[in-house]
Order: C-alpha cells, then structure tokens, then sequence
C-alpha cells in the first residue's frame, strides 16, 4: 500500500515511463490529429496544419479526420503558400465546409488573420512570442496574449464571430484550453510524437492538454477532484506532472490518451483492466 506521497509519486512516475515507453511512437499516431502535421515538412506548413487540426479536434474521432482531410485537400500541396494567398475566391471555396459548431465561413476568418500575422512575422510561433516572456510561470499569459490579440485584430475589421471564438478559445474566460494546449504541445515538445519545431519555448510552462479521458485517469491518480475541468483544474494538473518530470510536465499526456484510443478505457471496469498499469489506482474509485 502507497502511504506517502513520495512514494506515491515515485510509482507513478514508473508507470508513466512504462506508458511512454510502450505508446510513444509515431506509429501510434494515428488516429489523432496530430497526424495531419507529418503530411508536410516544411515548418512554416506544419505550425499551420498543426493549429487547424487542433482548433478542429473536438467531436467523434472518424468526424475530426473527415473535415481534416477535406480541409487540407482544399489548401493543396502548401498550407503556407495557401494561406499567404488567401483571398475571395478560396473563401467561396469554403462555403460548404462544416465541422460541427464551425462553418467555412469560420475558418476562412481564421485563415485571414494567419495571412495577416504571417506577412509580418513569417511565422505563427514570432507571432506568439509577443506575448511569452521566460520569467511566466507557465504559458497561460502566452497563450492568452496570442488569442485575444487575433480575435482583437478581427473586431477592428469585423463584427464579431463567436465561431471564431470557439477556434481560438482563450484562458481569459477560464477555459482549460484543451485544443489550444494540445497545439502548443505539438509545437513545443520534440520526441517521436511531438514535433518540436517552435525552439524559442520552454516546454517545461506547457500545460496539460485536458479532455474528459486524460480528465478522468488524472482524477483516478489523485490529481483533481473536480467533475468538470477548467483552466484552474488543468493548472493543478499540470502541477502534479511537475513534481513528476518538473522539465517536461507534458511528456505523458500522448501516452496516456492512448489508454482510452488504443485500449478503449471509458473508466469502467472490464477483463481489460486487470492488465493495466493504471488498475491499482482506479479499481477503488
């Protein structure tokens, strides 16, 4: 039995590894998103796949792939190129485009405003710098400063559009940021997963992306107590993966989704369970 939290920590710090070791591979990717990131190789084409397939990763799995793939089917060979020269016509284009809460005419917005910061900073990840700063604790002010700004730009043109809002969710109103955390990741890290192409962040103020799967096995290891999750809630995630690996608190967030993509874990018991590392800590819940 696990009577101190050192010790607990120390456990789970093992399992952890045993998890990213076993589930870490570029072979396992698919079917997330972030499969849609490795289509390119050019950077300036990878950041933009990335932070469309993450605004877009919410809903059913196979729907995701599906607007994904029709989505860059119409940007062509470049995503870059594309959205450098984004006008009218590739709006039009968009019109009959539908993910869910979001239409074309979203996106197209989006796409507008990734021209207007790519002509003057070259790439998404300059643009997010304006707003990071080494001495943040972690990269919520980042992140806040680098979506209120865009959705800032498109108000002084625009009315507003709260499909918009949804791609570009802020912290500002306490949102735990799921997809956005997710492309920060993909961004930041660099392993056989994550890309790593953004060089200028320190991936150690990551926070945890967190859906309601990592949400659950995070509340079954004693992270959370919380039914619903929001910005508070992932912080105080994150911070328990901090005591974990303090320079790398997001590492085992790929592995640990995973359990419920792979392992098709929904939180109740099954035959399954008795073989994974995680049963000792959510068979009593």
């Amino acid at each position: 039995m696990i009577t101190t939290i050192d010790n607990k920590t120390l456990v789970i710090k093992n399992i952890l590894e045993k998890l990213y070791d076993r589930y870490n591979h570029k072979n396992l990717i698919k079917p997330d998103p972030l499969q849609f990131i490795y289509n390119y190789s050019e950077p300036g084409d990878m950041e933009i796949a990335g932070l469309l397939s993450a605004a877009l990763a919410y809903g059913r799995v196979e729907q995701i792939q599906k607007s994904l793939i029709k989505l860059f089917g119409l940007m062509g060979d470049s995503p870059f190129e594309y959205v450098l020269s984004f006008n009218q016509a590739k709006r039009k284009k968009l019109q009959n485009f539908k993910h869910r809460f979001n239409t074309g005419d979203d996106i197209a917005d989006l796409l507008e405003l990734l021209k207007t910061i790519l002509k003057e900073y070259g790439s998404i990840e300059k643009y997010f710098l304006n707003g990071y700063d080494e001495s943040h604790e972690n990269i919520i002010p980042a992140l806040t400063t680098f979506c209120n700004s865009l959705l800032k730009i498109h108000s002084s043109k625009y009315k507003e559009n709260k499909g918009l809002g949804y791609l570009l969710v802020s912290p500002a109103n306490g949102s735990a940021c799921k997809r956005m955390n997710l492309f920060l990741r993909w961004m930041v890290r660099d392993d056989e997963v994550d890309s790593g192409i953004w060089k200028s962040i320190d991936k150690a103020k990551l926070i945890v992306p967190i859906d309601v799967h990592m949400g659950r096995l995070c509340r079954f290891l004693g992270f959370h107590d919380k039914n619903t999750i929001s910005l508070k809630t992932a912080i105080e995630i994150t911070q328990h993966f901090v005591k974990i690996e303090p320079n790398d608190p997001v590492k085992y967030d790929f592995a640990l989704s995973r359990i419920g993509i792979i392992e098709n874990c929904t939180g109740k018991h099954t035959s399954a369970c008795q073989v994974c590392e995680l049963n000792m800590f959510c068979k009593n819940r």
